[in-house]
């Protein structure tokens, strides 16, 4: 009976997946708004430029104003 010698398969190189700025545009606009929407309530949401009334969104990101070098008080 013969034997059969087999070879190794040869490395593959990995495939890199194409991205397109079409399908990344979506993420980047969502993600974009929520950083200026986050922006703005730790930055400016208190005193004249306040869309709420009170001070519990202030007091709620308030280490985070500090964090961030926005003066307070």
């Amino acid at each position: 009976m013969a034997q059969s010698v087999s070879t190794p398969l040869a490395a593959q190189a990995p495939v890199t997946p194409v991205v397109s700025a079409r399908g990344v545009a979506p993420y980047a606009i969502l993600f974009g708004l929520l950083a200026v929407l986050a922006l703005y309530f730790v930055g400016a949401e208190q005193g004249a430029t306040a869309l709420f009334s009170g001070t519990a969104i202030h007091e709620y990101v308030h280490d985070a104003r500090h964090l961030m070098g926005f003066p307070c008080h």
